[in-house]
């Protein structure tokens, strides 16, 4: 048993150790002040995080109230690739002066998600998925494999990443940047996880260590010098 205990604690401090941190946190209570639609608690973002195991993107926020209060409310990451513009400073009022990106994530409360790439010319490529979106009270999560996402000339460990609340009117599309919220405080690049695969290879290493230090201490204790 107590080397079960041991291998549990040894696998919590590697994924410390290499996952690191990457959250942002953002203050309660600061919905902007552009911002016109209903002042509710799971419209404003408290923090966000966002890690990367080679493959995919594993992003997550967490809100100050129960996702999906609010009608018309979803949760946008914009992602820039490489090629990322202020695309929010376009419309009445100008919001989101910074906040660069060429491909949106959209998590909507019903656990639909939104995968969009928008090229340098030409329409945008829509991706969607029902279910994509984990909604637990007030967090969402979900995972995007970066094969989707593409790159404009990022690494994909490169990418910044920004997150806006937005209170649609019109269920099916973005109004005005009146409808936009809250603003995550900054950005986020990916931290580094191990994919799946080499987290089942460190634990299988750790067994086989200590079935290996069991099997000495056995033949040690076998073993008698004669009188």
């Amino acid at each position: 048993m107590r080397h079960l205990y041991a291998l549990a604690a040894a696998f919590v401090l590697l994924t410390s150790a290499s996952a690191g941190s990457a959250q942002v946190s953002d203050p309660a209570g600061d919905l902007i002040g552009t911002y016109t639609g209903p002042s509710s608690p799971d419209l404003d973002i408290l923090s966000a995080d966002v890690a990367f195991d080679g493959s995919n993107f594993f992003l997550s926020t967490t809100l100050d109230g129960t996702v999906g209060t609010t009608a018309g409310s979803l949760f946008v990451w914009g992602v820039d690739r490489g090629s990322g513009t202020p695309r929010l400073t376009f419309g009445s009022p100008s919001v989101g002066t910074g906040v660069l990106f060429d491909a949106v994530i959209v998590m909507f409360p019903d656990g639909t998600l939104r995968v969009v790439t928008i090229p340098l010319a030409g329409a945008p490529t829509i991706s969607q998925f029902a279910g994509g979106t984990i909604v637990n009270g007030d967090t969402l999560s979900a995972t995007v494999s970066s094969a989707l996402l593409g790159s404009m000339g990022f690494a994909p460990e490169a990418y910044n990443f920004s997150l806006w609340s937005r209170a649609r009117v019109n269920p099916a599309m973005d109004g005005t940047n009146a409808e936009i919220a809250d603003f995550l405080a900054g950005t986020l690049q990916a931290r580094a996880v191990p994919e799946p695969a080499t987290w089942l290879m460190m634990l299988l290493g750790f067994g086989l260590s200590g079935a290996a230090i069991r099997l000495r201490k056995r033949g040690r204790q076998g073993f008698r010098q004669p009188a």
